[in-house]
């Protein structure tokens, strides 16, 4: 099974890159800020207390936001793999996924972490925002997901270089340049390519 884990700041091109791997490789796509939406609108048990913590300014617990993951993976057992977009954010959640992985007799294949400059992220979202008005773009709240990339998320990345699974790749360029980059370093984690 092919667990891949997309690391970059908001506008490093996350998004776009997930959907090239996910149509390439024909994974399972699980963003935590789909689940949260999904549950919050069926109002499920989960649904109801994410929408009682985010009214009162709180952060998702990890155990919810794992309980919820675990769920959606339940509800895939014929995947080939999956991608894992906005998560893990910490350490701790790092290694939740990885006893609950290893639960399922799984793991993470590899990490890719997209680097880019701070300059271009301005430039890129300044763009996004004209072309595509995207509510989370606000410049208040996108200096505060930068903030947040860079001040905490960053720090999961030491943990799986710790364990051999991470690439950086250089996320400045031409998309699909980007693309075979990144498809370069997934084919090498394939045990056919081996």
């Amino acid at each position: 099974m092919l667990n891949l884990v997309l690391f970059g700041p908001p506008g490093a091109g996350k998004g776009t890159q997930s959907q090239k791997l996910i149509d390439h490789y024909q994974l399972e796509h699980i963003s935590t800020g789909d689940l949260f939406r999904a549950h919050i609108s069926n109002q499920t048990d989960l649904g109801k207390q994410v929408s009682r913590l985010i009214a009162d300014g709180e952060l998702v617990p990890d155990s919810i936001t794992i309980a919820m993951l675990e769920e959606e993976i339940d509800k895939n057992p014929q995947a080939k793999g999956f991608i894992f977009d906005g998560f893990p954010r910490t350490v701790a959640q790092a290694e939740a996924l990885d006893r609950f992985l290893e639960s399922k007799e799984t793991a993470i294949t590899g990490v890719i972490a997209l680097n880019v400059t701070e300059e271009e992220l301005t430039v890129r979202i300044a763009k996004r925002k004209v072309v595509s008005n995207r509510a989370d773009d606000d410049s208040e709240k996108l200096k505060k997901r930068i903030d947040e990339y860079f001040s905490k998320t960053i720090h999961v990345l030491p943990y799986y270089e710790q364990q051999g699974k991470l690439t950086k790749v250089n996320g400045i360029g031409e998309i699909d340049t980007i693309f075979e980059e990144i498809k370069t370093v997934v084919d090498g984690w394939l045990p056919d390519s081996r």
